[in-house]
């Protein structure tokens, strides 16, 4: 008999993030919902989200096992992972590195974290919402290269990362099905040794997690430069897996 995987559900706010409430339970050992997501099931585990978050859209009560995780926590497990200016300043970045050192996951499958906003309509499941991707950030200068430096951290601890939707997304993780999470292959890591020697030689590094504070500090075109590598190690990582 073999050990069941860790398989972690992150739910987002995306309108697409509705269906997972028809969802079973089985295949997932933990939800973790970001923000308002903890209104889409009543059995998540783990309800994550910013400092701001207004008091008024937190749960009114906290069931059994169930845990909040605030910036106490989830900025020193980001740090262990290179920190935000490098890993991304969204909560499906954070709620992703956060679940790789708490939970120690086989799976990461998001769901509603696809990032897609045209500008106008229904952004998120609740009505309209404020879109971390459309403010102004040093950190979100490209989200497909903060999504692939995810993907290969994870993988580099043996965790696939997949998406729970065929829809357009910033996401550059597979679409799987859930009824089979660990479809896709693991990415070859040996490319994402060098991108982390070159972040390393920058030197970015918040260790309080208020990198905007210093945004000073840092240059767009170096973050630029990281970022393209970051992608391109990922797709490199992808194709010779798949070849």
């Amino acid at each position: 008999m073999t050990d069941r995987k860790t398989t972690v559900l992150i739910l987002g706010s995306a309108p697409s993030a509705l269906e997972a409430r028809a969802w079973s339970r089985a295949p997932f050992t933990h939800i973790v919902a970001i923000n308002n997501a903890w209104r889409i099931r009543e059995d998540w585990d783990y309800l994550i989200h910013p400092e701001d978050f207004p008091a008024e859209r937190r749960p009114g009560k906290v069931f059994g096992t169930q845990h909040i995780v605030t910036a106490d926590e989830y900025v020193p497990r980001q740090n262990d992972y290179g920190g935000f200016v490098y890993a991304g300043g969204t909560m499906a970045f954070t709620a992703g590195y956060w679940a790789l050192s708490a939970l120690k996951p086989d799976v990461l499958a998001f769901s509603g974290c696809d990032m897609m906003y045209s500008g106008s309509g229904r952004t998120h499941f609740y009505g309209n919402g404020t879109a971390d991707p459309l403010r102004e950030d040093v950190t979100l200068r490209s989200l497909e290269a903060k999504a692939a430096r995810l993907g290969l951290f994870a993988a580099a601890q043996g965790c696939r990362t997949v998406r729970l939707s065929s829809a357009p997304s910033r996401l550059v993780f597979p679409s799987v099905n859930i009824s089979d999470l660990t479809a896709a292959p693991l990415p070859d890591i040996v490319a994402m040794h060098s991108v982390q020697r070159m972040e390393d030689d920058l030197g970015y590094y918040v260790a309080s997690g208020r990198y905007w504070e210093v945004e000073h500090r840092f240059d767009p075109a170096a973050i630029d430069a990281l970022d393209r590598m970051w992608l391109r190690a990922y797709r490199l990582a992808v194709s010779e897996n798949a070849a």
